[in-house]
């Protein structure tokens, strides 16, 4: 079989979160320019459809409109994220600050999942990729002390072989995709965090956004057809020390 069969989206039904910026944006690009529907969805301006996704009715919603316009949804990519707003050890986080990343990184990925397994489950087939990071497989406080962004993350890749396990005989894959350091509109926000994060790289860079695309198409085709509850790693050898 040709590559370009087995890493076809095209026609695909897809929900991506996090998608107004950064890594969503670029997934939601990848997938439209190789031919899958996509509808992004975001809490900040300029995704297809604005919403909270600690807001799980906001989430369902969206899905049902997904489906009512499709009638199916194929693809989903829980990416929606943030980081410790306090920037700082635990003994200095707040519990708003604890809270938030909570709802936003771990339930608001419960609430996406969830409404995306209605129409998957009755389909008898999906692709969900929770999107974790490199510090949910290692601690963070080499580069900056965030514990409750490597919780959520951790706790998100464990999620995912859960996931993995609950509806393999459903035909629904469920996979965690851990990136590393990669550029982004506010990332590295100078040139001294992007020396700092290129410098804790082994391959001695941060990614460009494009090369998270070929991670995406793997994980949302048919090439990952057998592969579930893995956590797909980009990080540049970050973890592999």
């Amino acid at each position: 079989m040709k590559a370009a069969q087995v890493f076809d989206v095209a026609g695909k039904v897809a929900l991506v979160t996090g998608a107004a910026q950064g890594l969503g944006a670029q997934m939601v690009a990848v997938l439209r320019e190789n031919g899958a529907l996509v509808t992004g969805f975001d809490a900040a301006p300029g995704a297809d459809v604005q919403g909270d996704v600690t807001d799980g009715a906001a989430v369902q919603a969206a899905v049902a409109g997904i489906v009512a316009r499709h009638g199916r949804l194929d693809i989903c990519i829980a990416n929606a994220g943030i980081s410790d707003p306090d920037r700082a050890p635990l003994h200095a986080t707040t519990p708003e600050g604890w809270q938030r990343v909570l709802e936003v990184n771990l339930t608001g990925v419960f609430h996406t999942v969830q409404a995306a397994l209605g129409p998957m489950r009755a389909q008898g087939q999906g692709k969900i990729v929770l999107v974790a990071s490199m510090w949910g497989l290692i601690g963070a406080a080499g580069m900056q002390p965030r514990p409750a962004y490597a919780a959520t993350k951790g706790a998100v890749v464990n999620l995912a072989r859960e996931l993995a396990l609950e509806y393999a005989g459903e035909g629904i894959q469920v996979n965690a995709l851990c990136p590393g350091f990669f550029r982004t509109p506010t990332r590295p926000r100078d040139a001294a965090q992007e020396a700092a994060m290129a410098a804790y790289t082994p391959l001695g860079r941060i990614a460009e956004p494009e090369e998270i695309a070929g991670a995406v198409l793997f994980l949302t085709s048919a090439a990952s057809d057998f592969v579930t509850g893995s956590a797909l790693v980009i990080d540049g050898g970050v973890t592999a020390g």
